[in-house]
């Protein structure tokens, strides 16, 4: 069977170039970075390389940039870091009902801490208004925090302006770039951001490793103690090969193939043009225009997601309903009902995410399974009743 993957927003494929860069520090190329010896030097600027790399995707300085986990360590480390360095007793932070859930718990855990969160309402095209963000400033805000890109609706926020304002006030900023990082260009001093985080595994890099970009100047109280590693801002032995495949991986969105960004778009809007031309009760989510070019999310009224994303993997093609993290819950989707979608449309919502790897080939072969797949669903249900042709 021919095995499509759309669901590049939960990981990508590694890329055979950034395996490669790997290999030696997973077998010949050993040692602790810690270690003063030839073998640790010699991992040691293996990762410091690495970090480079990373640095230049962003326009960040190499010394800014602390080697994480991947990014949901490095939202952590930037929310809690910033709030545990705060000197006031009252503390407030500023975030979306969007955020991915990284954030979202970080913020719920605060709550029980005594801290106060603020969880912005957006447009149904999944938007933050930006004048929102200043109407709920406080004396005692110390944190904003606003994804840079939507991981369920590719929507980009407008974070250029909301780090205007947080500068206005004084106050830290922090965006998840996780899902944009990589996908279109970034540059830390154009946003204006104070912390960013990204993640390797969804640029073709290795799962498990991740950084958090922090503007030099910036408090950051460290969630792990050990060691001095990444300059007392991240204790633990750091994960060599994980750290130059992130490497590289960065070096080569840094410098995409001619087209590839544009590429990837064109095949997202075939896709998207294909599906609504030939299923009727169709709607993209979200914002048409300001999102992301690999992203495409659409309700298929009258179909239950769970079961078309089976269904579609039983011909081969992998997609999603939403967030891989969110994967067997029960609940809508917290990002359809923000933008005002009901538990039945959430539930109809399905993601396709592409990346470089994609093939018009593969955009034809999906139109050609996935009507029938719509209609069988949707022959299943009591409510669906077919359109009579005129």
């Amino acid at each position: 069977m021919r095995r499509i993957y759309l669901d590049n927003n939960a990981t990508t494929p590694l890329a055979p170039e950034v395996f490669e860069a790997m290999k030696p520090y997973l077998a010949s190329d050993y040692g602790n970075a810690s270690s003063i010896h030839w073998f640790g030097q010699n991992v040691k600027a293996a990762v410091e390389t690495a970090r480079e790399q990373v640095a230049r995707l962003l326009g960040a300085r190499a010394r800014e940039i602390v080697l994480t986990s991947g990014g949901t360590e490095a939202d952590n480390l930037a929310i809690f870091g910033i709030l545990g360095a705060a000197r006031q007793k009252e503390k407030h932070i500023i975030t979306s009902s969007i955020e991915h859930h990284a954030v979202m718990n970080a913020g719920k855990a605060l709550e029980q801490q005594g801290v106060e969160v603020t969880y912005l309402r957006v447009g149904s095209e999944g938007i933050v208004d930006p004048d929102d963000v200043g109407r709920a400033i406080r004396p005692e805000t110390v944190l904003i925090s606003i994804m840079h890109a939507n991981n369920e609706i590719g929507t980009i926020q407008p974070v250029p302006e909301i780090a205007r304002i947080a500068a206005e006030h004084d106050i830290y900023f922090h965006t998840d770039a996780v899902q944009s990082a990589g996908k279109i260009p970034l540059n830390v001093e154009e946003l204006g951001v104070d912390l960013l985080s990204l993640s390797a595994h969804k640029i073709h890099g290795p799962q498990g490793v991740g950084a958090l970009y922090v503007r030099r100047g910036t408090p950051l109280r460290p969630l792990l103690y050990g060691g001095h590693h990444e300059r007392d801002r991240r204790a633990g032995t750091e994960n060599v090969a994980g750290a130059v495949g992130f490497g590289k991986a960065a070096e080569m969105a840094a410098n995409p193939a001619a087209g590839e960004i544009e590429g990837v778009a064109r095949l997202r809007d075939q896709l998207e043009s294909g599906i609504l031309a030939n299923v009727p009760q169709v709607r993209i989510n979200g914002d048409p225009q300001r999102r992301l070019p690999s992203t495409s999310n659409l309700e298929f009224s009258y179909v239950e997601g769970e079961g078309f994303v089976i269904a579609m993997d039983l011909k081969g093609v992998a997609c999603s309903t939403g967030a891989a993290c969110s994967s067997g819950s029960l609940e809508p989707s917290h990002v359809m009902s923000a933008i005002r979608k009901t538990a039945d449309q959430a539930r109809s919502s399905i993601r396709f995410s592409l990346s470089r790897f994609n093939t018009m080939e593969d955009i034809q072969h999906t139109l050609e399974i996935l009507p029938g797949v719509v209609e069988h669903l949707r022959s299943l249900s009591p409510r669906y009743k077919k359109p009579v042709a005129v």
